[in-house]
């Protein structure tokens, strides 16, 4: 019964969201921020429940109709008064009501579109004013919509004004091929923001050292005897402000490429997300924090190892990577990432740490006696990427914990289409708005309880 597929869906949802909120306890519990393979399964999970929702938020719409419909069980249309907030029954309908309902329930349970390319064919032909109102998938394409806007009663604009929207499961399937595609995106502490809002602020420690009386921004206990008084203290906190910012693309289609749905399809689900994940990362790695997120490698927090004295220019040695790793910041260690810039491999190759008369390697290559996906230095993987800089300049290689940079968007990919702005060329138009922010939640290097080189989640090399 449908009213039992609403309870089962309801059931998954409350399952996967009891999981998401024992993942969050247990680092909770242990003083730690998620892993990197537990920030996956929770995003993962968030997805599902996404999902979830969606279909269920379906089979209501479907549900409600059929119950106007006299097409489901009286326990069942007293189980839909529930659903509809305690509503009235509405009274019988008449023959021809019937009849124009159940046309508009077919409609809704077409099967799905074959493809994304024939779904933007489709909303091309319904903008294009020569192609008639009998096209199959011009009559698909308004059905749907038109049946979307009298449930939901959303307003959308005239398909001449660029007034159809891409279809919100394909809108999503992009967006989450841009996270996977996405080097330092995958990694990133995300928190999407919810309706309403255009940002968050969040309450963090101010603490730029360990020592003793500085911890926690200024908490402190002592070793007292019997009888002697106690001294107050406070922990120190600054607040992170995140407001999203919008990056955007836009794809003109010709003709000729709208007429081969499957190109199309290729052209959107692969061109654009691997764009959008590059942009992206771009901005996590340098970004200015004016009208994009504030990238890391700009962050006070940044710890620049100096270059060895009369190290040739142009060069890494095995030194500057050992010299780095011990400025990285311990609790980030298990979650660190060496970024690099591909001119710096023939350098890691040759590294070597002596050891008696002869020496051991540093750089580990991916496959091989380690089986690891990646290349490793120190046990970490070492993943080229085009943000880092070219050798000998600051940035060619990074040490980062990105569990430590925080990542905030919203709705995930905005999509609209107009046939009119490239009407003279022949061409359609295409829209893809994506809102996000993020910086690093680190203001500041940390200096140890003992020692005196200073700390980070972030760590680089001087130019050299």
């Amino acid at each position: 019964m449908m009213n039992d597929k609403i309870k089962k869906l309801r059931a998954e949802r409350k399952t996967i969201i009891e999981k998401m909120r024992a993942l969050l306890s247990t680092a909770e519990q242990e003083g730690r921020d998620l892993t990197e393979e537990e920030n996956k399964s929770y995003q993962t999970m968030q997805d599902q429940v996404k999902s979830l929702q969606a279909r269920e938020e379906r089979e209501i719409q479907i549900f409600t109709l059929e119950t106007e419909l006299g097409e489901v069980a009286p326990e069942d249309q007293r189980a839909n008064e529930d659903i509809q907030s305690g509503a009235m029954p509405p009274a019988a309908p008449t023959y021809q009501q019937q009849q124009q309902r159940k046309d508009k329930i077919e409609v809704m349970r077409q099967p799905t579109w074959r493809s994304f390319g024939e779904f933007l064919v489709a909303v091309k032909r319904s903008a294009d004013p020569d192609v008639s109102d009998r096209d199959p998938l011009v009559q698909r394409l308004r059905g749907s919509q038109q049946e979307m806007r009298e449930i939901s009663g959303m307003s959308e604009a005239l398909p001449s004004e660029g007034g159809w929207l891409v279809g919100q499961d394909y809108a999503t399937d992009l967006i989450q091929r841009t996270y996977e595609t996405g080097q330092l995106l995958s990694r990133v502490r995300r928190i999407p923001i919810g309706p309403g809002k255009n940002g968050i602020k969040i309450n963090a420690v101010y603490e730029t050292s360990r020592a003793t009386g500085s911890r926690w921004g200024g908490i402190q206990v002592y070793w007292i005897g019997e009888g002697e008084s106690l001294t107050a203290s406070h922990p120190k906190f600054r607040q992170l402000s995140l407001n999203l910012k919008k990056v955007a693309g836009l794809l003109y289609v010709t003709d000729e490429l709208l007429e081969d749905a499957v190109a199309l399809e290729s052209t959107v689900t692969q061109a654009f997300p691997l764009e959008f994940a590059f942009i992206i990362d771009d901005a996590i790695f340098r970004g200015t924090g004016a009208g994009q997120p504030f990238g890391f490698i700009n962050s006070p927090a940044v710890v620049t190892v100096s270059k060895e004295v009369g190290q040739a220019s142009g060069t890494i040695t095995a030194k500057n990577v050992l010299n780095m790793w011990s400025r990285c910041w311990g609790r980030s260690r298990q979650n660190a990432v060496w970024f690099i810039n591909q001119d710096v491999e023939p350098m890691l190759s040759q590294m070597s740490l002596p050891v008696g008369t002869g020496g051991v390697p540093v750089y580990m290559p991916a496959g091989g006696v380690s089986g690891a996906q990646y290349t490793t230095l120190f046990g970490r993987p070492v993943i080229p990427v085009e943000q880092c800089s070219t050798l000998g300049t600051v940035g060619d290689i990074v040490l980062a914990d990105l569990g430590e940079y925080l990542f905030i968007d919203k709705g995930g990919l905005q999509t609209a289409s107009s046939l009119h702005v490239r009407f003279l060329y022949d061409e359609m138009c295409y829209r893809f708005i994506y809102r996000c922010d993020g910086l690093p939640t680190w203001n500041s290097t940390l200096t140890p309880y003992k020692g005196s080189n200073t700390l980070s989640p972030f760590v680089v090399i001087e130019s050299r």
